[in-house]
């Protein structure tokens, strides 16, 4: 099985590292040339396009100037060790030895709008890019016209040597959005966390997010490789619920203390 996951906005390059393990990014000419679009806006119409404040739109104008199309251990860290948001909390990738990195890098990606895919040991340099910015290109007037197949052709590819091959969402529909369906040559589930409030069961986007990085965690720390064991996840006090699943969308349902 292959696992897709979201990137974060937060990112840490403070924490120090307990692996030397990295790799070089995949699409690195494609993410070089979108970064020279990106350096042909000023600070306010980064903030406009982005919808940041101005510090942070400041911020990531300093990124793209630096950004350089030769990562090294200097400008950059792997991408599962730099992304610092709220699946990557459920995940906890700092706590992973060297064999479970390596398993990672065998079955997990990461969409993103600037990289395409990254696996987790990829070299990745600060940014600010979400997939669903409309970024003017040659390519078109977004980012899903710019990447156009490339991401979906290169699952594709690491999906091939795969008996039954099976690609497991845990990407949000933003990003999602980028991978073509109808051109996988996969099949693809789903995985939905839902919490019981106000008497119904409903996603809460934080929470969603953390459990698809501890859904990632348990296909790390048990080598998954049958989607059937997709259904005994418990992490966060989740647990599968047949009746409201179905083979490509499997749901786990949790009722929050005091629903």
């Amino acid at each position: 099985m292959l696992f897709v996951l979201s990137p974060a906005k937060s990112l840490d390059y403070e924490t120090p590292l307990a692996t030397d393990a990295h790799t070089a990014p995949l699409f690195v000419k494609d993410s070089k040339a979108l970064i020279e679009v990106l350096r042909g806006y000023s600070p306010a119409q980064i903030s406009a396009l982005m919808d940041l404040s101005d510090p942070l739109a400041g911020l990531n104008v300093a990124r793209y100037k630096a950004w350089s199309a030769r990562a090294s251990t200097k400008n950059a860290r792997p991408a599962l060790l730099a992304f610092n948001g709220d699946v990557y909390d459920g995940l906890g990738a700092r706590q992973l030895d060297e064999d479970a990195l390596t398993w990672a890098q065998d079955h997990i990606c990461v969409l993103s709008g600037l990289y395409g895919v990254l696996r987790p040991l990829d070299l990745m340099q600060p940014y600010r890019l979400e997939m669903g910015t409309r970024l003017p290109t040659a390519q078109g007037a977004d980012l899903y016209q710019f990447w156009g197949s490339r991401i979906t052709d290169y699952l594709n590819t690491r999906l091939r040597g795969q008996a039954e091959p099976v690609l497991v969402n845990l990407a949000s529909q933003e990003y999602f959005k980028a991978v073509k369906p109808k051109a996988l040559k996969a099949r693809v589930i789903e995985c939905v966390f839902e919490d019981y409030k106000n008497g119904v069961y409903k996603i809460i986007s934080f929470n969603a997010k953390r459990a698809r990085g501890a859904m990632a965690r348990f296909a790390i720390d048990q080598r998954l490789s049958d989607p059937a064991a997709l259904q005994q996840f418990r992490g966060d006090g989740y647990a599968y619920a047949p009746k409201a699943s179905t083979p490509e969308r499997l749901v786990f349902r949790r009722q929050l203390p005091g629903a």
